[in-house]
């Protein structure tokens, strides 16, 4: 059995695309996923399966959503090892900061540099962003709900041809302590 995360992309935010984490619970079983637990309200889930590949898992449950609640749904699935490996390869100093300081994008499938070169990086200090695995961390001191440069890199031109969802520092370590079970 494998641990893996669910991250929904844009639900239950400002009362829209409403997606109760208890029906969410009850047609992950539905899909024949096991030990399912979700964390807050904003689209994350945990659950084993015995076979499955993370875009395989992430697209039946995209479509079990749409099915359901009646709306699209973007999920991206990632696995305990993958979801650790983020959180150790942080380039910036994560202890040094306030959780609400720090973020990362989980992207569906790798990224290069070269899809950021129109961002100005100078004009957006001392917000700054290094690119992981299928992964771009941000630094935000002023938190994410300020933050220019994040505008910058959540544009279409930038995420064009992704999945593309952001998790705050806390949910990044919550969802690696969720998973390794």
């Amino acid at each position: 059995m494998t641990t893996y995360a669910a991250l929904l992309r844009g639900i239950n935010v400002g009362g829209n695309r409403k997606v109760p984490m208890a029906e969410l619970r009850t047609l992950m079983e539905g899909l024949g996923h096991a030990d399912v637990r979700t964390h807050l309200q904003s689209g994350q889930a945990v659950f084993t399966r015995a076979h499955g590949d993370e875009e395989s898992l992430a697209a039946e449950l995209g479509r079990a959503i749409e099915k359901r609640f009646g709306f699209a749904v973007d999920v991206i699935v990632r696995d305990h090892a993958y979801l650790r490996a983020v959180a150790e390869s942080c380039p910036f100093p994560a202890a040094d900061l306030q959780p609400r300081q720090l973020h990362v994008t989980y992207f569906s499938a790798p990224v290069d540099a070269d899809r950021f070169s129109a961002i100005d990086r100078a004009a957006h200090l001392p917000e700054e962003f290094r690119l992981g695995d299928r992964a771009l961390y941000l630094y935000a001191p002023d938190g994410l709900g300020r933050s220019k440069l994040a505008e910058q890199l959540s544009r279409r031109s930038v995420t064009k041809g992704l999945i593309a969802t952001t998790r705050n520092w806390n949910t990044v370590l919550k969802l690696v302590e969720m998973t390794a079970r």
